[in-house]
């Protein structure tokens, strides 16, 4: 597994081919979107899923918590699909959640999906964690960031588009410009926005950089938010 290097904000940080991002200086993990339970969620309208998505979901934050064994680890918002989502899980999976929220200093930065704080899950829930130059949100909005201060956030799920061998491949991305760095989701029935999208091209009116996730590394192409792209290793 080959992280890139990305220096934002004046802070050098490491993008993980899984979809998260982890601050050495800091030793913080952070993830986005795990969106847990969507799979119990969607068989309460009638949609009938396999429901081991919570499950898959947990084996990447266990393995991402392997690999960094971060001091903090910063949910971005939406770990669980809806507000109820923390009450549906299995004891199984409830039990070996709580164990990796005690094992960590975890923030729970709430999302639109889940605006209230998990229930019986250790941690600390918060609208927004600043933590030095960096601003940890859910959702960002059209507009400059604070002053002096990069923003991580989440809920749009990226996703890219490229040319591979004369097939085009989509691929959950991280988005990053200047100031702002946008997290793929890692929820395994999150699915995602490709970066074209309006939603997400009015948040880097600059452009920027697109790091799409590889097997074992991760692509990087210039973001223009117009077409798909020639992706070279990082």
């Amino acid at each position: 597994m080959i992280p890139a290097p990305l220096h934002f904000a004046g802070e050098r940080l490491m993008l993980d081919p899984d979809g998260a991002l982890f601050w050495p200086a800091q030793r913080l993990l952070a993830v986005a979107d795990l969106h847990l339970e969507k799979g119990t969620a969607a068989a309460a309208r009638g949609q009938l899923l396999p429901p081991w998505d919570t499950r898959v979901t947990l084996d990447r934050l266990a393995a991402l918590l392997r690999r960094w064994r971060p001091e903090t680890v910063v949910a971005l918002g939406d770990t669980f699909h809806d507000a109820r989502g923390s009450a549906r899980l299995e004891p199984n999976d409830l039990a070996r959640l709580q164990r990796m929220a005690s094992a960590h200093r975890f923030v729970w930065v709430l999302g639109n999906h889940d605006p209230t704080p998990p229930e019986g899950i250790a941690g600390e829930a918060v609208a927004e964690q600043q933590i030095g130059p960096l601003r940890f949100i859910h959702q960002a909005r059209p507009g400059p960031t604070r002053p002096g201060s990069g923003e991580l956030c989440g809920h749009h799920h990226p996703k890219a588009q490229v040319q591979t061998r004369g097939a085009m491949v989509s691929r959950p991305c991280f988005v990053a410009a200047a100031t702002r760095l946008m997290l793929p989701a890692i929820g395994a029935y999150t699915g995602g926005l490709d970066v074209r999208d309006p939603a997400i091209a009015a948040l880097f009116p600059r452009g920027g950089r697109v790091f799409l996730l590889g097997k074992d590394r991760l692509f990087s192409f210039p973001y223009a938010a117009s077409r798909a792209r020639q992706a070279a290793p990082v």
